[in-house]
């Protein structure tokens, strides 16, 4: 069998703030339109006007995509500048009501007001997705299955969202209690084959509940648009170094999974209860609890479960190039993440007499800060 290209691609959602006060801020029609000058149809609105949405080229492997987002997260960085603007890659703005937000006037997302309502309305929230090449449409239908299971443990490592609306949620990755609400999210779904997904996810589209397969939100998707399976339960990272580990992942995972094929193998499949259970262990605690070994029957703590991924990925990490961005898997395992780093910035500006919005500002500086760490 012919080895898949295993490309990757990296969508990153952000927040625009004021670099002063910390509040959301519209985008500015200028800033839009510099950014789409510079940029050629890698930068885009999102359904509200206070977040923008960049894409990488397909690249060859995680070398190549750093030089992509440090490029194209430097240029959002560089235009919103000029309007005393920043953009933070967190996945909820620590403080901001949802309710004084307006959606961006174009179709698509007029549409979705009008079919979801004040549920789509509070989708003050950022992700990061990431595409894999898969050009044989039965691999991605294998492959999504059998991925399914390492879901939580990308949410984990993941986890940037612990604030809403100035309250800490007690959760590492609020993003998806709000993004949950939404129809067709979540776990996707067990199929059988290609056909079997097309058959079931087409009875949506002929009887017109949904215009096409974009709208189909799962955790990890084949993508309408290109040959790919498309990662999307993981939070939208302030350090880029950590979004190109998260990459990293995916890809590898993609690879092992396709060379156990190859050999007539393949990764047990768990029912969608008992893996749900897992996404939710990461959903609140990102790495600071375990998760569960099915197999051993028991919780295994995080930093163990990681250096069981290194092993089990380092074949395909030498053969990615990329085993230097999943070895940073372990540095977020055991430091924490920017969940973690989000209360640790909150309780310093606490400790030095700040009060609850100031403590919460602080914060927002925190994600300016390292947004621009790695640029």
């Amino acid at each position: 069998m012919t080895e898949p290209p295993f490309s990757i691609g990296i969508e990153e959602e952000y927040l625009l703030v004021d670099r002063e006060t910390c509040a959301l801020v519209e985008a500015p029609d200028g800033l839009m339109e510099a950014c789409a000058a510079e940029l050629e149809g890698q930068v885009s609105p999102e359904f509200l006007q206070c977040q923008i949405e960049i894409g990488t080229r397909p690249c060859a492997g995680v070398a190549e995509a750093r030089e992509e987002l440090r490029r194209l997260r430097e240029a959002v960085s560089r235009h919103a500048a000029s309007y005393g603007l920043s953009p933070i890659a967190a996945s909820c703005h620590p403080l901001a009501d949802w309710k004084k937000q307006h959606h961006t006037d174009k179709e698509r997302y007029n549409d979705l007001d009008r079919a979801l309502g004040s549920v789509v309305r509070r989708m003050l929230i950022c992700g990061m997705h990431v595409h894999v090449g898969l050009e044989d449409d039965p691999l991605r239908a294998d492959l999504l299955a059998q991925t399914s299971y390492f879901l939580p443990h990308l949410l984990a490592l993941s986890a940037s969202s612990p604030f809403w609306q100035g309250e800490d949620t007690k959760l590492a990755s609020y993003r998806i209690s709000v993004f949950d609400n939404l129809p067709r999210t979540g776990l996707p779904p067990q199929f059988d084959s290609w056909q079997d997904y097309h058959r079931s996810t087409e009875v949506l589209i002929e009887t017109g509940v949904i215009e096409d397969r974009s709208r189909i939100w799962w955790d990890l998707r084949p993508s309408s648009n290109f040959p790919t399976l498309e990662a999307r339960i993981m939070d939208v990272q302030p350090r880029m170094e950590h979004a190109l580990t998260l990459a990293a992942l995916v890809q590898c995972l993609m690879r092992m999974l396709w060379r156990l094929r190859v050999r007539n193998q393949r990764w047990r499949l768990y029912d969608r209860f008992l893996i749900g259970e897992n996404r939710w262990r990461a959903q609140r605690y990102g790495v600071s609890e375990g998760l569960i070994d099915f197999g051993a029957a028991q919780v295994v703590p995080f930093p163990q479960l990681v250096e069981e991924l290194m092993e089990l990925l380092q074949e395909d990490a030498a053969e990615l190039k990329c085993l230097t961005e999943l070895a940073r898997a372990r540095e977020i395992a055991a430091e924490g993440t920017s969940a973690d780093r989000q209360r640790a910035a909150l309780a310093a500006a606490r400790d030095a007499g700040a009060d609850h919005e100031g403590q919460m500002r602080a914060v927002v500086h925190h994600l300016i800060e390292e947004f621009h760490d790695d640029l």
